[in-house]
């Protein structure tokens, strides 16, 4: 895909359940057919429920990738893809790629991994402030970097040596007095004397600079083999060598690979920003997951950063969309519950219908938009379905939702009910999870006026099970009760087979109003008689019990 494209995440609510992923898969790619607005993602909030897990498993669909937090970060901006280079380049080099590509940092890369930074800082201050004459021996200079620098020529030596050492001079005096102060391993920059380049040579020079352009004959050629010193021609004179001979050091010997600071593209945008409030620095690296070079990204970089783009499928209220929403653009909600509390920057397409399932809503949109239904998206939107409406029996289900399961099943070769009883069992293998992840497996919030409540709901096809998970539940309550900081916690065990919720309950209240709503009296467990929908029996009895309470 185009990394220009922007990715739009087409997502559920948190505590997924099987239409909240699936419906989610099915309109990413009813969206990436009709081919409007970018390239579409199907992701989920939360973790993927073992019905859930059976029913891609059926179809062969993988999960959705799982986003905690839609917050902007550092791969959602148009951070600089800038290429590395070699550490061993020379600083004039380094310079003149940071011209020709307008920056004023330049990152050393090799295989994909970061090993230093060099800026226009630290090359003026090379330039100014070493009055050094072994740096060039210090810093190991190539010899390529020095005809490189020198636009010059190599005459003889071994194209891919350094120095080891050594000072630079240049040979001003007479070959009597050149004697005292040239020392083994030193580079000499001189014209064109016989004298003074013989003299050099014989004083066991590592290099000898001829400028000015000036020939060099073949029998001084032949000495510096022999004695293995290198001959550099340049046309420069011996003025301008000197002032460019120090831009040959490779960038290695200035750059910086200690304490630097650097981001990760999965960072977010608003806690870098604080991080680069406190520092001096223009640019700053960014890495992959993996840990490889990236690119820089620099202050005016964030001006420009784009907010993630979602469509919420299957809620509507801020209490069940994943973090970050805030930091979010919201494009479109698709959804079948009551209208909740999300609030837009804009007008969105906004699709609500009183079905049993969001599932089925998108099964409308595909033949809205004379879209072919796979086999595969079938088989997930009638799962979606059957897994919402407990195979049609639930009062949310309507004869809307049953036609489109009934037409959707033949599409992906699946019989509705026998196949509602494989999904069912698989989903209700509950016996070896923890009470966290039986509570957390369909858990919602919610509130009316100033009182906040969560509602969680396990449906089995087996009794036993649904006993040993309450032995499990009643006294993980307590805890989910502190976590979430709201005045009730609710959780209905629903026999699938009978129709039947027993209802657990805790809180400041929550017994007066559970006896309100289903007038009875609450000295335990309720059991609720028809009562299998969270949506269109348990919540609207709540919220009237708590309004009437106000």
């Amino acid at each position: 895909m185009d990394e220009s494209v922007q990715k739009i995440y087409v997502i559920g609510h948190i505590n997924p359940d099987t239409d909240s992923i699936c419906s989610a898969i099915a309109y990413a790619e009813l969206k990436n057919k009709l081919g409007k607005g970018g390239y579409y993602a199907a992701r989920r909030a939360g973790q993927i429920n073992s019905e859930t897990a059976f029913v891609l498993k059926k179809f062969k669909v993988a999960a959705p990738q799982y986003l905690a937090d839609v917050r902007t970060q550092v791969k959602d901006i148009e951070y600089r893809k800038v290429k590395g280079v070699d550490k061993g380049i020379s600083i004039k080099r380094a310079w003149e790629l940071m011209g020709e590509r307008q920056i004023v940092t330049l990152p050393m890369v090799k295989d994909n991994v970061l090993e230093g930074l060099i800026t226009i800082g630290d090359i003026a201050k090379s330039y100014m402030d070493i009055y050094d004459s072994e740096v060039l021996g210090k810093a190991k200079t190539p010899f390529a970097n020095i005809v490189e620098t020198l636009s010059g020529e190599m005459l003889c030596g071994p194209k891919d040596a350094h120095l080891e050492g050594g000072k630079v001079l240049i040979a001003a005096a007479n070959p009597d007095l050149m004697e005292n102060y040239i020392a083994k391993g030193d580079i000499v920059i001189l014209g064109n004397r016989y004298e003074s380049q013989l003299c050099a040579i014989e004083m066991e020079a590592a290099c000898i600079v001829v400028c000015d352009g000036a020939t060099v004959s073949k029998t001084i050629v032949k000495l510096a083999e022999n004695s293995g010193c290198t001959i550099i021609t340049t046309k420069y004179d011996t003025f301008t060598v000197a002032r460019l001979i120090n831009q040959s050091i490779p960038v290695r010997f200035f750059m910086k690979s200690e304490n630097l600071i650097t981001f990760r593209t999965d960072d977010y945008i608003e806690d870098i920003r604080q991080v680069m409030a406190k520092k001096f620095h223009r640019d700053f690296p960014v890495f992959h997951k993996d840990g490889t070079f990236a690119g820089m990204i620099s202050r005016r970089n964030l001006l420009d950063s784009r907010r993630k783009k979602l469509i919420l499928v299957d809620h509507n209220e801020r209490s069940q969309a994943v973090d970050g929403l805030d930091d979010a653009e919201i494009l479109e909600i698709i959804d079948h519950h009551r209208i909740g509390s999300i609030e837009t920057m804009g007008p969105v397409y906004f699709r609500n219908q009183p079905l049993g399932c969001t599932a089925t809503i998108v099964y409308q949109m595909y033949l809205e938009n004379g879209v072919e239904i796979s086999p595969k998206i079938a088989g997930l939107l009638c799962s979606a379905i059957i897994s919402d409406t407990l195979i049609f029996k639930s009062p949310t289900c309507t004869m809307v939702d049953i036609e489109a399961a009934n037409k959707l099943a033949k599409i992906a070769g699946i019989d509705p009910f026998k196949y509602a009883k494989q999904m069912f069992e698989a989903g209700s293998t509950l016996g070896s999870k923890s009470a966290e992840e039986i509570f957390y497996q369909d858990f919602k919030k919610f509130s009316a006026g100033d009182v906040s409540f969560g509602v969680g709901q396990i449906t089995s096809m087996n009794v036993e099970e649904l006993k040993k998970i309450e032995n499990k539940i009643v006294p993980y309550m307590e805890k989910a009760i502190a976590e979430h900081g709201v005045d009730m916690i609710l959780f209905m065990l629903t026999d699938i087979m009978s129709s039947t919720t027993r209802l657990l309950y805790l809180g400041n209240g929550a017994a007066q109003m559970v006896e309100e709503a289903f007038a009875t009296k609450a000295d335990g467990p309720l059991e609720l008689a028809g009562v299998v929908s969270r949506k269109k029996q348990l919540i609207p009895a709540i919220m009237m019990a708590l309004q009437q309470d106000n």
